[in-house]
């Protein structure tokens, strides 16, 4: 037993040191001094990490410093690496899954890339040290602790897609967001636009506003193209909107970079949806444009995230990135191509925010110059009038001359810009640089990000500045360059509805109501149409009013169907009870005014065989039915009054008294005719049609007063 204790002791305080298979030892033995012994393990490796590049990765580390100073000279780091199912293979036995190795390089070195792997694939990796004239049959080697890592793909057809796809899920969560936006404020919205007065600078703070409760400057341009379309606000007031609306859209920028860049809010998006998702089954329709809104948040800035990973890593000695750097510096050309290019990516996706959060992107991957991006920035200006523009295209003139005005203001911003944007971008620098103490560095992709936000910014600020001391000649200019084509090719179709689609319901609804009105007037005018005919004796004349009654006839059809399938559809929408009492009521009067067009289509058609009959009027009947028409005309009047204003807030008094007035006249009419054919005074044949015209007059009566009472919500 003494031997055994006495032997492990001597083994403890030994001056020579025993040396481990996977261990390396430096020894140093001077007799005067203690002895130190030095064991160098896997703990020289510090922070040792792999990250992904494209078909390869990244391993970074940092030696400890006091193991580090014992190594030798002689000595040098390597890479071993395999596949995740190499690896496995390797550990049973089989063949063609030995590990692969790098060529030992300095131990002054704290990164490494391996390249030229397979994309999209799971390696296992280990950073070890080896001495020089490594054998890996025969050498041992201390190795790191493993590390697990996934190659991304090469850039291809795939990762292409995997952009638009992530690019998509961005567009598709602003979209989700605006609408739950738009429909939660949309009456509240609708009404701030709608109360716009002559005040421009009021326009442009009510443009700023909408675009910041909506986030999206395409959803304000629309609906201030509509709105215009629907006669609510003119041309004057819409310009200040655009022009607010210009502001308003670069607090996306804002958010974009903040919380998508800075912050990474996809992290919480998870739980932003579990905590909107509850409000989806809840039974208020508020509660449910409300969850839209923060699930359509998290999904852009989940579709923001996975655009920044989908878009590649490249080098800046790339060809696409020296394509930039290249062609940055060429005086005005330069910016001019990249103008354009900014537009054209804008048109392509429909969405200025989208665009912006492409260019912050490549910018943070160092992929565009901070001055290139700012050139696009300005063409994604150009590139969103497109919406407004498409919009316009099936409204009448004054919403065309709306988006125009919304597309001059860009386009004369950009041009002025292109003259002084060296000059303006050294004060952008210079604002950046003293907000972070420091000189600014465009290289610098967080500065340069920051950069292109504050440029956005403040260049629709001062375009906004400048030109609104311009508005009327602006509205000028758009006015010539849009020409009317007057009133007879403007009331053969739907000037109110359909314009970009049916967007909030609010809106909707009321231009429906502009059309309904418009076909109230449509119908008022048959009336003078009939008169005509009667009194006027002149062939070429009566032959034209002939064509125009079958023609206005046509139109109540085509109008009434349109109208119809414009409401239904906006029925299916998510609408308030109020929203659906209207809708009732406008399918109600559409239906009215209709045989209205029918009835007068019939009259027309009356008188056109009293002609080829060669039959005439008496001067007595003549003066009756210009009498009874005339009173009719006093119940279009009401009618369209009432029209025009604001549904279940109608007296009807006026309407049934003028409707009881022209029942009295039916009925003497009546009395009278008979008396007459008895005496044998009207013949039969001009009786009859005589009896027809005003009796139709009556039945006219009849569904004016139905009119006056769906609007008041009697139906």
């Amino acid at each position: 037993m003494r031997t055994l204790i006495f032997l492990i002791s001597i083994l403890f305080i030994s001056p020579n040191l025993l040396i481990s298979q996977d261990k390396l030892e430096t020894q140093i033995l001077t007799p005067e001094e203690e002895i130190t012994q030095v064991i160098i393990d896997e703990s020289i490796f510090k922070n040792v990490s792999a990250s992904s590049k494209s078909e390869g990765f990244k391993i970074t580390w940092s030696l400890d410093y006091d193991l580090f100073t014992s190594l030798e000279d002689n000595q040098k780091l390597i890479i071993r690496y395999n596949t995740k199912i190499g690896s496995k293979r390797n550990k049973k036995g089989y063949e063609g899954s030995d590990w692969k190795y790098t060529k030992p390089f300095s131990l002054n070195e704290t990164s490494f890339e391996v390249k030229d792997l397979v994309g999209a694939e799971s390696y296992e990796a280990y950073l070890g040290i080896v001495d020089d004239g490594f054998d890996r049959s025969k050498d041992d080697v201390l190795w790191s602790k493993k590390m697990k890592v996934k190659t991304k793909r090469a850039w291809g057809i795939m990762k292409f897609l995997i952009l638009i796809g992530s690019l998509g899920l961005f567009i598709f969560g602003m979209k989700i967001m605006s609408d739950g936006l738009q429909r939660t404020a949309g009456e509240k919205l609708r009404k701030m636009l709608g109360s716009i007065t002559s005040n421009r600078f009021k326009g442009v703070f009510t443009g700023f506003m909408s675009t910041s409760i909506v986030q999206s400057s395409s959803v304000t341009t629309v609906m201030t193209v509509s709105l215009v379309n629907a006669g609510l606000i003119n041309l004057r007031q819409s310009a200040g909107v655009m022009m607010g609306a210009n502001i308003g859209t670069t607090i996306t920028a804002w958010l974009v970079l903040l919380l998508g860049f800075k912050v990474s809010i996809s992290s919480y998006a998870l739980v932003l949806i579990a905590l909107g998702a509850p409000l989806l089954f809840m039974t208020f329709r508020k509660s449910k444009d409300l969850a839209n809104s923060i699930i359509g948040f998290a999904i852009l800035f989940i579709g923001l995230q996975f655009l920044k990973d989908a878009v590649p890593d490249l080098d800046k000695d790339s060809a696409f990135v020296q394509f930039f750097v290249n062609y940055k510096d060429i005086p005005f050309f330069s910016n001019l191509m990249f103008v354009a290019l900014g537009a054209l990516v804008t048109i392509v996706i429909q969405s200025s925010s989208a665009a912006m959060a492409l260019t912050l992107t490549m910018v943070s991957k160092g992929i565009i110059p901070f001055e290139v991006a700012c050139a696009m920035v300005l063409g994604e200006n150009i590139g969103t009038t497109i919406t407004a523009e498409l919009a316009s295209l099936i409204g009448n003139v004054h919403a065309k001359r709306s988006a125009r005005i919304h597309s001059l203001f860009n386009i004369i911003g950009v041009t002025w810009m292109l003259l002084v944007i060296p000059f303006f971008l050294d004060g952008i620098g210079l604002i950046i640089g003293q907000s972070h103490g420091i000189a600014f560095n465009p290289e610098n992709t967080g500065m340069a990000n920051e950069g292109i936000a504050l440029f956005h910014t403040l260049f629709n600020s001062a375009n906004v500045l400048l030109l609104i001391g311009f508005v009327p000649y602006i509205v000028r200019f758009a006015e010539r360059t849009v020409k009317s084509k007057g009133e007879a090719d403007e009331e053969f179709k739907l000037d109110y509805i359909s314009v970009g689609g049916i967007g909030a319901p609010e809106v909707a609804i009321l231009e429906a109501k502009k059309e309904v009105a418009k076909f109230g007037e449509v119908t008022t005018r048959m009336n003078g149409f009939i008169k005509t005919l009667i009194n006027d004796q002149d062939k070429k004349v009566r032959n034209k009013i002939f064509n125009k009654i079958k023609k206005y006839e046509e139109i109540t059809d085509r109008v009434e169907s349109e109208v119809a399938e414009y409401l239904d559809n906006l029925s299916t929408q998510e609408i308030s009870q109020e929203t659906s009492s209207k809708i009732r009521s406008m399918l109600s009067i559409t239906n009215d005014l209709e045989r209205i067009g029918d009835i007068y289509y019939q009259m027309s058609k009356t008188i056109e065989r009293k002609d080829d009959s060669k039959i005439y009027f008496l001067p007595e009947q003549r003066d009756n039915l210009n009498e009874i028409l005339d009173v009719v005309e006093k119940a279009f009047s009401v009618m369209n009054k009432n029209l025009n204003a604001e549904y279940g807030h109608i007296t009807l008094d006026d309407a049934k008294k003028i409707e009881l007035e022209i029942n009295r006249m039916r009925n003497e009419l009546r009395k009278s005719y008979l008396e007459q054919a008895e005496k044998g005074t009207y013949k039969f044949k001009p009786g009859i049609m005589y009896n027809d015209l005003f009796s139709s007059c009556e039945k006219i009566g009849d569904h004016i007063i139905n009119v006056s009472e769906a609007v008041a919500g009697e139906i």
